[in-house]
């Protein structure tokens, strides 16, 4: 019985990660996956907000809008 008590919570995990995996997919960042990694890795330094992590995370992947020569 105690297989059937843990159904609910295995469904949480697995629909959060399939959440996040689909965000990877796309490239859309995760905020939260950021929160937690600075509370955990940087708990001395405060984290940004989530306009300027997105902004960091759009610069990081398509350039400060300067043309590639590749």
């Amino acid at each position: 019985m105690r297989s059937l008590a843990a159904l609910p919570e295995a469904g949480r995990y697995l629909t959060r990660s399939l959440a996040q995996s689909l965000r990877l997919m796309v490239g859309l960042p995760d905020y939260d996956a950021y929160l937690s990694h600075m509370a955990r890795t940087h708990p001395d330094q405060a984290p940004m907000s989530y306009e300027a992590f997105f902004r960091e995370r759009l610069e990081a992947r398509y350039g400060s809008g300067k043309g590639r020569c590749c």
